[in-house]
């Protein structure tokens, strides 16, 4: 049975939660934490993903790629990549596609994958982390993007998920999916009747997203969502890493800006610090030979953060605003507010949300995992053979949408069929007289209402099949189209329909009397009736079938290779390992178990080893490990064999010993209670005499 499983793709770490054991469960990675690294590396023979990607990341810095998900779908051209870039250590470049590609060196040569390519490694690595500890099938997938993700950025995200080998029954926006897990969690708290108003503020590592959002027992709605894409954890820790890159340069005469690796320690220990300042009001900073073997030391203060951040929490506010007018409500209109978000554990931004609000800020959400613990429910809600509570939400669209086509006989080319604010999933169905084959297609309705560098056609349908019937200059069409659940935009189906006599049972008037031998009445009446199924040819931002399948393909040829480098890696530190142990062993507990002559030949044998390990063999096969091993192996299994049988007869004679004295111990003891039996008929024939002599003492 597969397992449903919920995905928090965060900028820095990523968490992971599965539905089972009739709850949601939090799963660890390979070394128990709780999130995972949302890092890919790459190294000369394997890759470097999460958790090994952080360790290594230092070293290899050039060759490791984050904010996997800032670039994700995202245009070389478009303005935000301008900001973005600065936060890459890697080299970034335009494809064909004129998207991002990540420019590494990997297996000693230089390669360049795309941003799609890079989620579908990392998620991956998340299956694979929930395979190995729930054990279970891991298939279908919810992933959760932040809100203001546009159809190619979502698409993108989807077909991560197909490369991977992962089924995205729902695309769903992050703050969503932490409405939802309040939704269903706290069913007893909400009310049945008139909706709870709450807004749900997310302050993550690299953006800030706010939900305002009518729930009630087994309802959600959000009636207003906004964001500032460029409000983080990262945000902050820049400020200070800059604060002490000029701090270094007056007092120790270096330039961290100039040294890539230098940097990016300040800014971790920046990262660090700026968590301890979240619980005291000063904190130290303190980094070994952190360039031209200089070290540093110095402090901050609580104070001097807020100062270097003003500029971030003077625009708090904005998203607020933006998201309450859209739901038509003011911040008197709102009940609770739930804070979620690594970033939303800093002092001054919590205090900065409450003034906004008015009212105190409740944190009954996990900050770090209440999306992944909503993806999995909704996931699990997908699933058809788990029964979960049934739970109704509707999410927000941030963008209008029309469907154009070319002009024939209707007054308009085109139509606003999902405007701004309304709400998804939702369908719409219109008809168009067409004369033959034609096309469709969805674009943004207000290139203002965008971000920045976004084209507006969403996807374009050739829509094939199309009948005239003789005698009529066109034919309705009816096209179905859908706002799906995971907010892409669709022609769902598409058909022709005709006119068409059609008998209709009559049925008798109210109160009139109806005669029941009588035979039913029918009426002729013209209707409307389906003529032909319609052939849809769609060109979208999704990858197509081949692209997708290529991507697959290499995709499963890298894990191979990974888990060759893995193995070769495991059988390398078997050989070590039995080198040394069996040196050990042979001068110690198998010494009287083998002959001067194979202890010579053994101890020849483990140094020739030892020495081609370290020398031509620190980097051979696989099979040469295992060879090497198993010659080994070959005279040391023979003389452990020899030591473990006798160790066999001395736990055989201990066994033997032991048995002996519980069989003498039985004997003594029955022997004792024949004795006490004896004992015991002897006083009841003595006390018959004494009865018997009263007996005629009474006579």
């Amino acid at each position: 049975m597969a397992t449903p499983f919920g995905v928090d793709l965060g900028n820095d770490n990523t968490v992971i939660a599965c539905a089972r054991n009739r709850g949601i469960d939090i799963i660890v990675n390979e070394v128990s934490n709780r999130s995972t690294p949302s890092l890919v590396g790459f190294g000369q023979k394997n890759r470097f993903i999460g958790e090994t990607g952080k360790n290594q990341q230092t070293s290899n810095l050039k060759n490791t790629v984050g904010n996997l998900k800032r670039i994700l779908g995202l245009n070389y051209k478009d303005p935000d990549f301008q900001v973005e870039s600065e936060y890459f250590s890697c080299g970034l470049a335009e494809n064909d596609q004129g998207q991002i590609n990540a420019k590494v060196r990997f297996l000693n040569e230089p390669q360049e994958f795309t941003s799609t390519q890079l989620a579908a490694m990392y998620l991956n690595k998340i299956k694979d982390i929930t395979v190995k500890e729930t054990k279970g099938n891991i298939v279908d997938i919810c992933l959760s993007v932040p809100v203001w993700f546009t159809e190619k950025q979502r698409r993108a995200a989807s077909d991560a998920c197909k490369i991977a080998g992962l089924n995205p029954v729902r695309i769903v926006n992050e703050v969503t999916a932490a409405a939802v897990g309040y939704g269903v969690f706290k069913q007893n708290e909400l009310p049945e009747d008139k909706p709870k108003n709450v807004a749900f503020v997310d302050i993550g590592h690299s953006s800030y997203q706010v939900s305002i959002a009518a729930v009630k027992k087994g309802e959600l709605k959000v009636l207003g969502s906004a964001y500032d894409k460029h409000f983080g954890g990262r945000n902050f820790d820049r400020a200070i890493a800059e604060h002490f890159a000029d701090e270094f340069k007056g007092k120790y005469k270096i330039d961290i800006r100039e040294n890539p690796k230098a940097y990016y320690r300040v800014l971790t220990a920046a990262e660090k610090l700026k968590k301890v300042l979240s619980a005291n009001t000063q904190a130290p900073i303190n980094i070994e030979s952190v360039m031209n073997d200089v070290d540093v030391s110095s402090s901050l203060t609580r104070d001097e953060l807020e100062e270097f951040v003003q500029p971030l929490l003077e625009r708090i506010n904005v998203p607020i605003e933006v998201a309450l007018k859209d739901a038509g409500l003011t911040t008197d209109d709102i009940d609770s507010i739930e804070i979620i978000g690594g970033c939303t554990r800093v002092p001054s931004l919590k205090n900065k949300l409450s003034e906004i609000f008015g009212k105190p800020l409740s944190t009954t959400l996990n900050q770090d995992e209440a999306i992944a613990r909503g993806n999995a429910f909704i996931c699990a809600m997908h699933s058809p053979t788990l029964r979960v509570r049934p739970f109704k939400f509707e999410d927000f669209n941030p963008y209008s949408v029309s469907y154009f086509w070319d002009k024939e006989e209707e007054d308009d080319d085109h139509l606003e069929v999902f405007p701004r604010g309304g709400t998804f999933p939702s369908t719409k169905i219109i008809t168009l007289f067409r004369k033959g084959d034609f096309d469709v297609e969805a674009r943004y309705t207000n290139k203002n209402e965008m971000p920045a560098g976004v084209e507006d056609l969403i996807a374009k349908w050739h829509i094939k099949g199309v009948q005239v019937n003789k005698g009529e200059s066109s034919i309705a069409c009816k096209l179905k189209l859908r706002n799906d659940p995971s907010g892409f935009y669709t022609i769902e189906s598409a058909h022709t329909v005709e006119e068409k006599i059609v008998k209709e049972l009559v049925e008798p008037k109210e109160g009139e009397e109806v005669d029941e031998d009588a035979e039913p009445q029918y009426k002729e009446v013209k209707k409307l009736v389906k003529k032909d199924d319609l052939v849809l040819d769609v060109q979208s931002a999704a990858l197509t079938e081949e692209e997708r399948a290529a991507f697959f393909e290499k995709e499963n040829a890298l894990i191979v290779a990974d888990k060759l480098v893995a193995d070769t890696e495991d059988r390398k530190n078997a050989l070590e390992e039995y080198i040394y142990e069996l040196r050990g062993k042979l001068e110690d507990q198998y010494k009287d178990f083998a002959s001067d002559d194979e202890k010579s030949r053994l101890s020849d044998m483990l140094l020739k080893a030892e020495d081609w390990l370290y020398d031509d063999g620190y980097d051979s096969t696989k099979a040469k490990y295992i060879a090497k091993y198993e010659e080994l192996a070959a005279i040391g299994n023979l003389i452990r064999g020899r030591y473990m049988a006798k160790e066999e007869e001395k736990k055989q004679a201990i066994r033997q010993k032991q048995e002996a004295e519980q069989m003498a111990a039985m004997a003594e003891k029955m022997a004792a209670q024949r004795e006490a039996s004896k004992g015991s008929e002897g006083e009841k024939k003595e006390e018959k005499k004494e009865e018997k002599g009263d007996e005629m003492d009474l006579d």
